[in-house]
């Protein structure tokens, strides 16, 4: 056993006070008393600490279109960024930092991860740039997404800077329901969006991660406007109880449905999806209550849609649900959606269908990379080939299983 000084069980520690531990430390220290607005020029302060200037923090809209700059003292407010086609958006869909040389200085654009839900990108500019900057800011910049996610539950700052358009009470209250637009860690990663982003009613998601099994749901309220929220609303709450109290798939099922049933009637309705995936084995399974198939993607491709029985829509009081398998493997995704992406339509014209919802996630996949990039940009590029239309809501929500092991993250070289 190590002994220092004569006493066994001390390890001889160097516990010091570096320049990069007491920078981070002021923003740790002080985190849990700072207002919103004060955020801001706490972050230029520390920016300017080790040489930087015309800070800058972009936030995602709620299109997923632009990043758009947060106002605050001290900071730069300029225009919003295409996530498409800029170095800010590189940053950001790609979760790495990215630098961009300016006459004898150099750009950072650098990735707001809160875990691993990305909330924007920060902006500076340095002189010269060197690793001990890179690592000190790479840390900075995941303190500062964590303090907005914290303090976006208590402010109205960053939805103000993030909505770009006006929104719809109902749709107020699906964004207010959702969880994180992203998830990752090294055995599956997801990644969900919702149009028409304004004026969304009816559907919704969920997930959770307990231990190894991924839990995930979709679903569609029937109607539009506050009925539809109030139903998808009940319909998700509903869920996630069953789910806490560790409720089997079909067991969801009969919860959900009694809770739609009892509050609203017998002639209101949601479809709804419950999945389970073991992210050690990949075993995927799940129940359909009247809702449309998910696709298989293997290699960039669909392969298959995961057809499967299914029963009456939750609140219609249909038979226990059959439970569906299908192992996948490393690397295939499983693409969620809701039935306004396929039954868009102009008056007198065929729906858009699922042979050409599959057409473009064969076009869209190989180009694209990790799911929040595939997931963006397909919706995208199905609601321009619909012709921009958006009458009824289209959700999307994707899944990788990369089966991988996550231990090495808790070994401390």
């Amino acid at each position: 056993m190590a002994q220092v000084d004569g006493k066994p069980g001390r390890v001889d520690v160097d516990r010091s006070e570096g320049f990069g531990e007491r920078l981070l430390g002021v923003l740790l220290d002080r985190a849990h008393r700072m207002p919103p607005q004060l955020i801001a020029p706490l972050i230029a302060e520390e920016v300017g600490s080790i040489g930087g200037r015309d800070v800058s923090i972009l936030l995602q809209d709620y299109e997923q279109l632009v990043l758009v700059p947060l106002p605050g003292r001290r900071l730069t407010v300029g225009e919003p960024q295409p996530i498409s086609d800029s170095p800010a958006g590189t940053a950001f869909l790609s979760g790495a930092a990215v630098e961009v040389p300016i006459d004898d200085s150099v750009r950072m654009y650098l990735p707001l991860l809160d875990g691993s839900d990305q909330v924007g990108v920060m902006c500076l500019t340095l002189d010269v740039v060197d690793d001990d900057d890179r690592r000190l800011l790479r840390r900075l910049a995941g303190l500062v997404a964590d303090m907005i996610v914290t303090k976006d539950t208590y402010t109205d700052q960053f939805f103000r800077a993030r909505r770009r358009a006006p929104m719809g009470v109902a749709a107020e209250i699906q964004w207010s329901l959702l969880p994180p637009l992203m998830m990752s860690c090294p055995q599956v990663e997801v990644a969900g969006i919702l149009e028409p982003a304004y004026d969304v009613a009816g559907d919704s998601f969920d997930y959770a991660l307990n231990d190894d099994i991924l839990h995930v749901a979709m679903i569609d309220a029937m109607g539009h406007g506050l009925d539809a929220a109030t139903m998808a609303t009940v319909a998700i709450g509903a869920y996630r109880h069953a789910r806490r109290a560790d409720i089997d798939l079909a067991g969801m099922y009969a919860f959900m449905d009694k809770a739609i049933a009892d509050q609203f009637g017998p002639d209101h309705f949601v479809t709804a999806q419950m999945m389970h995936l073991n992210i050690a084995t990949g075993l995927l399974q799940w129940v359909n209550a009247g809702h449309p198939a998910p696709l298989l993607i293997r290699d960039h491709r669909v392969v298959q849609q995961l057809e499967s029985p299914t029963t009456l829509p939750v609140g219609f009081g249909g038979d226990d649900p059959q439970v569906s398998e299908q192992l996948l493997r490393r690397g295939d995704r499983v693409l969620c959606f809701t039935d306004g992406l396929i039954e868009e339509h102009e008056a007198g014209a065929a729906q858009f269908g699922e042979g050409q919802l599959i057409d473009c996630v064969n076009r869209v996949e190989p180009t694209q990379g990790g799911v929040r990039a595939v997931v963006r940009s397909l919706s995208h590029a199905l609601k321009r080939e619909r012709g921009g239309s958006t009458t009824d809501d289209a959700t999307l929500f994707l899944i990788e299983w990369r089966g991988d092991t996550a231990d090495h993250l808790t070994i401390i070289d």
